[in-house]
């Protein structure tokens, strides 16, 4: 297992390297003026404008700028924005939020999703399989937005059961509903994929033979049958979570969370290039880490996998 952990992260440098370079291409490659609209609606005088294109190597070619760029994020430091605000400063305000909103979304549709899929997997084409199957697919067809301004205005306009907005504080009571809206999508897929994982492997030999030894129907569902097939499941999970803080866009707009989104968006917006690629970037440390976590977590559910 220790062989295999150092060959995965050595593994992820050039991974790493490669994607961040694209990123950081693709956004230097974007046409547009980045001090447009910084001096208001006047244009910015030539000296102001050649000091910051120096400041921030924007006259070298891509090549370079990626070489500064990463030197300076090998020590830490996210560069500033040209207004000179700290980028460090804005990922570690934002960031926490987007994060608390993504694990309250990740234990919402793990909870529902397995729950439902479980359920439909031991009994199907019953109501409940019905149900679940038509739910899911409601909400695998709406748009996040939808869902998001349904009920919000369902929620916290109509029935005041929950305040419309997200509070600074964010406590986990106004955060059930934003969680929902951004795990729905993946909630229905978790369902329907542990439905079927369930339905398959409660036909296998070593359920059979459990049921034969005797064995409780909690201790054969919970213990043989749940293990083995929460793989795909934990696939879907552990990828997701980098989804979620990427995918936060529009649930933060919604509800007023300032997070990574937000600032993704109001970067994209007044052209702030180096704050898009630093929270990019960011994110796509999380997603490689939860992809090696997950491939880690296969050995401990399933005793046939292991790796060397």
């Amino acid at each position: 297992m220790g062989r295999y952990l150092v060959r995965r992260l050595l593994q992820l440098v050039p991974v790493f390297i490669g994607t961040t370079f694209l990123i950081y291409w693709l956004v230097w490659a974007v046409p547009g003026d980045p001090f447009a609209g910084k001096c208001g609606e006047r244009r910015c005088p030539p000296e102001y404008v050649a000091a910051l294109t120096e400041k921030y190597h924007l006259n070298e070619n891509v090549f370079v700028q990626y070489a500064i760029y990463m030197k300076s994020l090998l020590q830490g430091d996210f560069g500033t924005t040209y207004s000179g605000r700290s980028i460090n400063d804005i990922i570690a305000t934002a960031y926490p939020n987007t994060l608390k909103l993504a694990v309250v979304a990740l234990a919402i549709e793990a909870i529902i999703g397995l729950t439902a899929g479980v359920l439909t997997g031991l009994r199907r084409n019953g109501f409940l399989d019905n149900l679940v199957l038509v739910s899911s697919l409601f909400l695998i067809a709406l748009p996040v937005f939808v869902v998001g301004f349904v009920l919000q205005w369902t929620f916290g306009v109509q029935w005041k059961i929950v305040t419309p907005t997200v509070s600074s504080e964010m406590p986990f009571s106004e955060l059930l509903i934003p969680g929902f809206v951004l795990g729905s999508a993946s909630m229905a897929y978790i369902a329907r994929v542990s439905r079927t994982s369930i339905a398959e492997n409660r036909r296998a030999d070593y359920v059979r033979t459990a049921i034969a030894k005797g064995l409780p129907m909690r201790r054969v569902v919970g213990v043989h049958l749940l293990r083995n097939s929460l793989i795909p499941v934990v696939t879907l999970l552990g990828t997701d979570l980098g989804a979620l803080m990427g995918g936060a866009i529009v649930t933060e707009g919604i509800f007023g969370i300032n997070g990574i989104g937000r600032q993704v968006y109001r970067s994209i917006v007044t052209k702030e290039s180096a704050t898009v690629v630093s929270i990019v970037v960011v994110l796509v440390l999380v997603y490689l880490l939860m992809n090696l976590l997950v491939d880690l977590l296969y050995a401990a559910l399933d005793p046939r996998i292991r790796y060397e």
